[in-house]
């Protein structure tokens, strides 16, 4: 299977289980938003630790290299990575759950974060991508695709909450380029690791200044932040690092916000949620935008000079 093809499924898997999560998060928005994140995040990396060790052992018997970095460099290339992808993770997952808590409309929540699949390209050009006109017309069609499924019924006004979670949107794409940057350079596992303890130190930090946690609290909230931080968390940002790794990240951004399209048919699969015409609509244009962003064009119009 070809590297990008096995990457870009790596990353449906990823949107499918985000997609998922947006339950959970709504259902957990009864405690803080940073109380929320803490735990999953902590859970998150005690479910990375055996993960680790599991790769370790599989690159060991295949007899590539494995564990920590010998070198200083790479030591501090690494610790440098987790650091900036987790305090960026940490701000963008914590202004999606303030928002989330604030107006707990998963279906606004999912577009206006989603809406990271046009910022990550525009950011990108500001650092030299040029982006081609087969991946910005797969943009178009995919933001138009995300109004129909996520928009039942417009905007209806612009919310404190709005703004919160498009500021999310903007720090997904920071996070985004900053895994496309950092990916190539270190393990994949490893800097998933070092990017949720970040998380789980700094949202614990936000936690105990900003808000009184309690066990009950946790406790009540138990189901929504395992499944959070063992799926979500753990796998899912795994899978993204992994996936991204050598893929355009304006595709990478476009094959994520397939996690909108998850969440509608999980209602409708799981929850006995009807689809209506608009909804079916808007997944089937972001289905067919990400299945164009990944049409070989180009080498098919070379193919066709060639001839």
């Amino acid at each position: 299977m070809k590297t990008q093809t096995k990457n870009s499924l790596m990353l449906m898997l990823c949107a499918f289980i985000w997609g998922t999560a947006f339950v959970a998060q709504s259902a957990g928005s009864g405690m803080g938003a940073y109380s929320f994140l803490a735990g999953r995040s902590w859970l998150a990396v005690l479910v990375l630790l055996p993960t680790m060790a599991t790769f370790d052992a599989l690159r060991k018997k295949q007899g590539a290299a494995y564990g920590w970095p010998k070198e200083r460099a790479e030591r501090m290339t690494l610790l440098t990575a987790g650091l900036v992808c987790g305090t960026l993770l940490f701000a963008a997952s914590a202004a999606q759950q303030i928002g989330i808590t604030i107006n707990p409309s998963t279906a606004k929540a999912g577009f206006l974060t989603a809406m990271y699949v046009v910022l990550v390209p525009v950011f990108g050009l500001f650092l030299g991508r040029k982006g081609s006109a087969q991946l910005w017309a797969s943009m178009v069609i995919a933001v138009v695709g995300l109004y129909l499924l996520c928009m039942k019924n417009g905007f209806g006004g612009v919310e404190t909450s709005d703004w919160i979670l498009f500021s999310c949107a903007v720090l997904f794409s920071f996070q985004i380029m900053s895994i496309d940057h950092f990916s190539p350079l270190v393990d994949g596992v490893r800097l998933s690791l070092l990017q949720f303890i970040v998380v789980a130190v700094e949202s614990t930090a936000a936690a105990l200044l900003f808000e009184t946690p309690t066990l009950a609290e946790f406790g009540a909230n138990l189901l929504p932040i395992a499944y959070c931080g063992v799926l979500s968390s753990g796998a899912g940002y795994t899978l993204q690092i992994l996936g991204q790794k050598n893929l355009n990240p304006a595709i990478a951004s476009l094959i994520m916000c397939l996690e909108s399209v998850f969440s509608a048919l999980g209602g409708w699969l799981l929850l006995n949620q009807s689809l209506s015409l608009r909804e079916s609509a808007g997944c089937a244009l972001i289905f067919a935008a990400v299945v164009l962003s990944q049409l070989p064009l180009e080498e098919l119009r070379g193919c066709k000079k060639g001839a």
